[in-house]
């Protein structure tokens, strides 16, 4: 149950076998409530998504206090302990200090997928183009064509390369993932950022309208294909086909309370707008999506694309309160960047 929930989650798909990866989660933490990596891997998925605050959800506090609890028995593996560690600094705000933690692992336990994708995604987050790229370089030489889910290492490090202005050699690996597995939509992702940058804009659209029955397949991360999809049409000035792509499916997936989706939609809009394009009122579902979130202040990213919302809405009176949120979060902890950004954006 444990590698069916990391393949989904490496892969952004759910097996529709278990029941999806939400409740693979579930059967996994039931079938044996005291097995560390298990925990790590529920607790993980939620600060990896960061839709879940420890200082807003009780709940989720009292799941990773446990698995916290569970790591300190003394047959846990230094290597489990090391997880379960990287996993509650994440949680506390530390995600440097996470990122050692998975780093650590990895120096001994190179085919440690887990510790892989969470140090993949991690640096993802936190913008460290350099870092996507090495730790997955630091490993490649471990791994072979038979270790599994070696296809997903080419697609995390093509994202590496074209994060450091590699695009040839980012769009030569993008490829190779795709051809050991064509549903891989992280090297699909990987290939739409290689076209995106290096201006080919009518490849991707041919790319992605040719493959969109292979990448949809993966829907926790179709939404933002679509997102690249559509940014083609928006820089090739066709507006009504970058609207129609929004209106048509990455509207519809916004509703999955990802905030990977909610910021997608809260971002094209943004451009849209940018490019004078009129929106309407399509603000106002964004606004009502991102209001459970306005006050998680979890990544300084997301707090940004929940004030596009509120400014897009022209709600001045929610866009202050956001604004003292961040404020009064950031005494109490950190991140004076995420408010100089918002408060470029007002």
């Amino acid at each position: 149950m444990y590698d069916a929930l990391l393949t989904q989650y490496v892969g952004w798909y759910d097996d529709d076998c278990y029941g999806g990866i939400e409740s693979c989660a579930e059967k996994l933490i039931q079938s044996d409530p005291n097995f560390v990596l298990g925990h790590v891997i529920v607790n993980g998925l939620d600060v990896m998504g960061t839709g879940r605050s420890i200082y807003r959800d009780a709940e989720f506090k009292t799941s990773l206090d446990n698995m916290v609890k569970l790591a300190e028995t003394a047959s846990v593996s230094p290597r489990e302990k090391l997880h379960a560690e990287g996993i509650k600094l994440w949680a506390y705000g530390d995600i440097d200090g996470a990122h050692g933690k998975w780093e650590d692992i990895l120096v001994e336990y190179p085919t440690d997928m887990l510790a892989v994708k969470f140090a993949h995604d991690s640096y993802f987050y936190m913008g460290y183009s350099s870092q996507i790229r090495d730790s997955i370089a630091r490993v490649m030489p471990r791994w072979t064509k038979d270790t599994p889910m070696y296809g997903y290492l080419l697609g995390m490090h093509a994202f590496g390369l074209v994060e450091t202005n590699f695009y040839e050699q980012a769009e030569k690996e993008a490829k190779m993932g795709l051809e050991l597995n064509k549903k891989d939509a992280w090297s699909t992702h990987s290939m739409a950022h290689v076209l995106e940058m290096m201006g080919r804009q009518n490849d991707g659209v041919t790319f992605m309208s040719s493959t969109k029955n292979d990448w949809t397949a993966c829907g926790m991360l179709a939404c933002h294909n679509f997102w690249h999809w559509a940014l083609y049409h928006l820089e090739k000035g066709e507006y009504e086909s970058a609207v129609a792509i929004y209106d048509s499916e990455i509207s519809k997936r916004v509703h999955s309370g990802a905030l990977l989706d909610i910021v997608d939609a809260s971002s094209f809009l943004f451009r849209l707008e940018m490019e004078g394009v009129d929106v309407g009122d399509r603000w106002n579902e964004i606004y009502e999506i991102c209001k459970p979130h306005v006050g998680d202040h979890i990544l300084a990213f997301n707090d940004i694309h929940m004030l596009m919302s509120t400014l897009g809405t022209k709600q001045k009176e929610e866009t202050e309160k956001l604004m003292e949120s961040i404020k009064t979060f950031i005494s109490e902890q950190t991140g004076e960047i995420g408010r100089a950004s918002c408060r470029e954006r007002v």
